[in-house]
């Protein structure tokens, strides 16, 4: 992997050391960044969990993913800069309060002093690395994160009170995450599959691109405007999220 090439992507120096300040700063960067999208899906390209193809997508390509595409390339990341960090596969909680099925998710375990948790491909959820021994609830730009024990040695992450996945403890390498994103990207019954959809977090709060509806929230406060047709759609993925596309999704 050319980490300089990704560094600059995220517009960030290498760390002089694999530390909590360091991880802090890649994933509020990565965030920032790197959209979180379903664009391939609905521009009939493949999804390709292997290290060298996400990254000349995310990286050389200027695009985004979803989570086992953006979580995957920045445990790789990791990695090449001295992290200790590792794949977890987490299900997610549905609106009714059931799970989801295994692999549904992918977060990223790294081992500093204590265990942490990142996720940079989860849409909305913490801006920084989460304590994963914390028993107190913690503070986050996105809300308040508490963990919970689960069965089986489990850990259930709760956002603002509000279930959003758990986590097994097993070490999972990317390649097992290939069944579930093929679903995930194919299947009529996946939410993925259902329209393309472009998210980043701003300054005070956040934008996203359903479609051909721009959501602007700011400030808790939601706005949304329909586009006109595709010029309009492919002018926003340039000018918003830093993609260039020669058709809209």
């Amino acid at each position: 992997m050319d980490v300089a090439a990704y560094l600059d992507r995220l517009g960030l120096d290498r760390p002089a050391v694999a530390d909590v300040a360091a991880l802090r700063t890649l994933q509020d960067r990565h965030l920032a960044v790197v959209p979180f999208e379903n664009l391939s899906m609905h521009l009939g390209e493949p999804i390709v969990l292997e290290t060298g193809a996400l990254f000349e997508k995310i990286v050389r390509g200027r695009r985004g993913g979803f989570c086992y595409e953006l979580n995957g390339l920045f445990a790789a990341l990791l990695r090449e800069l001295g992290f200790d960090a590792e794949l977890r596969s987490a299900k997610v909680f549905r609106p009714d309060g059931t799970l989801g099925p295994p692999f549904d998710h992918v977060v990223v375990h790294v081992e500093l002093d204590e265990p942490w948790l990142a996720d940079v491909g989860f849409g909305r959820f913490s801006r920084f690395p989460l304590r994963l021994t914390a028993t107190e609830a913690q503070a986050d730009p996105e809300g308040e994160f508490l963990f919970l024990d689960a069965p089986h040695g489990d850990i259930d992450v709760l956002r603002d009170g509000d279930p959003q996945y758990r986590i097994e403890r097993r070490p999972r390498d990317l390649d097992e995450f290939v069944p579930t994103a093929f679903w995930q990207s194919t299947s009529p019954d996946s939410h993925f599959t259902r329209g393309p959809t472009c998210s980043l977090p701003t300054r005070h709060g956040r934008i996203t691109l359903a479609g051909d509806k721009l959501i602007v929230t700011t400030h808790g406060v939601r706005e949304e405007t329909r586009l006109s047709g595709d010029r309009e759609i492919l002018d926003v993925y340039r000018k918003e999220f830093g993609i260039q596309l020669d058709r809209a999704p």
